[in-house]
């Protein structure tokens, strides 16, 4: 065709994959149809099958597979490690029921209905049995993917790959050798097992390293892209699927990739917007309608339909009902686990080249690879809005905490502002906050100006990489403290954190003239953050709780605050506070469903809190409590510990909070200010 000839071009070639990326979306929402389901049949108009606008040469695989890992990936990353680990038995009961309920329909089928041999039997129930996350964009896009019902299905679609490949490698032994040899299965799994081992072992050391020595988000992207890459091409040398490695390298990297983060931001918008839709494209290029006319083939592809369809179903109405799940969550699950892609085309190709299944079979799947990629997110897309619904109406307490907070993050120092920025996002309440950044300088000349606008427009920028809008200040007054609180008047600032001030004299004070200044004049939350390393390479949060702590208006705040802090970074937390407080904390954080991981230590006094915040290791984060003096729970023990924090604790990573007095006690902390 003249216009297959004139597209060969990469310019014009990328320009037509991006035309379909911008209008599939625009077109498909109006007719509430999902956006994935107009990139396969894109696809299948543009490729050699259809309109043949563009040949599926080799830069489409590359793309389509590296979407196809980044799809996988991703799906390991957003899963939130807490409720992984509380829907991991039935996240796994449901893999081996995905697995072995259309590995038994698909043999029986084959072998009494459309009479094959058993290694062709084995082949297409693996084939059933393996099926591919193309709906998950569908679930991510709702914000569904924390659901139970979501991780059930991700866990359950590992466990069925990996039974598949299971049983591939069995029915090649039985076409090769003409018997089961069983050896090769398990050396399989051994490789399975160790090279899972190495990756969740060197990993996060080597990926702890990096980010602490190279803070530069281009090049903290480029390397998670380098390990998952990496993981994928581990996996294919030792005989497994790439899409395993790409799974298991985002579940080891979760941690180091908080949600609120500008890098997740990035990771997230890569992959929506190029790989993931070239993935789509791909798929429907390797489609080909015109070998489904015949009788034959129509018959054949009814029968895997009708067991491929009903064979995913059926689990997800077990687990459904094991798990006391709604239909949403039914329909969630099996609209995601209900498509197959490359890996049913896969294993259908190596069964037509081996001559055990025909090419009636081959075509007929390629029938089933459109018709469930075609169903999969309008199943999907049907359920999850009513699946996000559930989910926010049974989280009473957070639609209770709906007052706006308003975050002021006050900068001096351009080289901090980026971090600063930061804490606040992954401390912020992500349904109602607002962030105010704010310059404050006593000088006109034209470098104290440009300072200002530097301090300023890296605050912004490291927000805006976050996705999170600010609202710039820049102010001249007689001096940063009074700058701040009548920012703190004008724009209802709710919360302030402050940066740790820097000693400039032997006789300087810990905290500094104006952080004193500041606590003696707003009864708001003041946070004093000194912090080394980057913020997700923080390994725990240790607490220092002192008596009396929990009689202050702001101590649901604080707690509140380091919980959202806690389940961003992925870590423990550690509350080192007396016994009377440790019910009322946990009931906070079971209250507010935070999902961390909780630790208590008793103490009864400054001494024993000096001995148990001792064993503070490098990599955590020590959160004192502390008091204004004339305050319910302001002790001698108290106005101790800015002298106990110099003497032992110069060196680690601190965040000092001073609570909220007298006030109304809001849900969230957040305001920025650093000497």
């Amino acid at each position: 065709m003249i216009l297959s000839a004139i597209v060969t071009h990469p310019i014009p070639i990328f320009f037509i994959v991006m035309l379909i990326i911008l209008l599939g979306p625009l077109l498909l929402n109006r007719l509430r149809i999902p956006h994935i389901i107009g990139m396969i049949v894109a696809g299948v108009v543009i490729g050699p099958f259809g309109c043949d606008v563009l040949h599926n040469d080799e830069s489409f695989r590359i793309f389509g597979q590296v979407g196809l890992l980044y799809l996988m990936f991703l799906a390991g990353l957003e899963i939130d490690m807490y409720h992984l680990r509380l829907n991991l038995r039935r996240g796994l009961f449901f893999g081996l029921l995905t697995l072995v309920v259309p590995l038994a329909a698909g043999i029986l089928t084959a072998i009494y209905v459309q009479k094959l041999d058993i290694t062709a039997s084995l082949l297409l129930g693996a084939m059933y049995a393996a099926h591919t996350l193309i709906a998950y964009p569908v679930a991510a896009r709702y914000g569904i993917t924390r659901a139970p019902a979501v991780i059930i299905a991700v866990v359950g679609t590992i466990i069925a790959v990996v039974g598949s490949l299971m049983v591939i490698a069995l029915a090649v032994s039985i076409g090769h050798d003409g018997v089961i040899n069983l050896s090769d299965v398990l050396f399989l799994l051994l490789r399975m097992a160790l090279w899972a081992a190495a990756l969740i072992f060197i990993y996060p050391k080597i990926t702890r390293w990096f980010f602490r020595n190279f803070s530069d988000r281009v090049n903290q992207y480029v390397f998670i892209m380098a390990m998952v890459f990496l993981a994928a091409w581990t996996a294919s040398l030792i005989g497994l699927e790439g899409i395993l490695g790409a799974f298991l390298a985002g579940l080891v990297l979760n941690r180091f990739v908080p949600a609120a983060s500008p890098l997740m931001t990035s990771i997230e918008f890569v992959g929506n917007a190029l790989f993931i839709p070239y993935f789509l494209i791909s798929v429907g290029m390797m489609i080909n309608l015109r070998v489904v006319g015949n009788i034959d083939t129509l018959i054949a592809a009814g029968i895997m339909l009708a067991v491929g369809i009903l064979a995913k179903w059926v689990p997800a109405f077990i687990v459904q009902k094991v798990n006391h799940l709604d239909p949403f969550g039914r329909k969630t699950i099996f609209g995601l686990t209900v498509a197959h892609t490359a890996v049913a085309l896969a294993v259908v190709t190596l069964g037509n080249e081996m001559g055990l299944l025909s090419d009636t079979i081959l075509n007929a799947t390629i029938l089933v690879i459109l018709i469930t990629c075609s169903i999969a997110p309008i199943i999907t897309a049907n359920a999850a809005p009513k699946l996000k619904i559930a989910m926010m109406s049974d989280d009473e307490s957070m639609t209770r905490q709906t007052r706006v907070n308003n975050t002021l993050i006050a900068v001096s120092n351009p080289l901090t502002a980026p971090q600063l920025v930061e804490l606040g996002v992954l401390m912020r309440n992500t349904r109602s906050h607002r962030f105010y950044a704010i310059h404050v300088r006593n000088d006109n000349s034209p470098s104290a100006k440009a300072m200002s606008a530097n301090a300023l427009a890296l605050a912004k920028s490291s927000a805006a990489a976050a996705d999170i809008a600010i609202n710039e200040i820049e102010r001249y007054d007689l001096n940063t403290v009074t700058g701040v609180l009548n920012a703190l008047a004008e724009r209802d600032i709710t919360e302030v954190i402050v940066g740790m001030h820097r000693r400039s004299a032997v006789i300087d004070s810990f905290y500094g003239t104006k952080i004193e200044q500041l606590l003696q004049s707003t009864n708001r939350m003041v946070l004093i953050s000194r912090i080394y390393m980057p913020l997700n390479t923080i390994g725990r949060i240790c607490v220092a709780v002192p008596r009396s702590a929990q009689y202050e208006s702001g101590f649901a705040r604080w707690v509140r605050c380091l919980a959202r802090l806690t389940r961003q970074l992925g870590c423990r937390i550690i509350f080192c506070c007396h016994p009377d407080q440790q019910p009322l904390i946990r009931e906070i954080i079971i209250d507010g469903s935070y999902g961390i991981r909780t630790e208590f230590r008793t103490v009864e006094s400054l001494d024993s809190l000096i001995m148990l915040t001792a064993r503070v290791h490098e990599e955590d984060l020590l959160v004192v409590i502390s008091a204004r003096e004339h305050s319910v729970s302001h002790t001698d023990e108290v106005t101790e510990l800015p002298g106990m924090l110099q003497r032992n604790y110069a060196r680690n990573n601190l965040l000092v909070i001073y609570p909220e007095q007298f006030g109304e006690d809001p849900t969230h902390l957040t305001s920025i200010f650093h000497h």
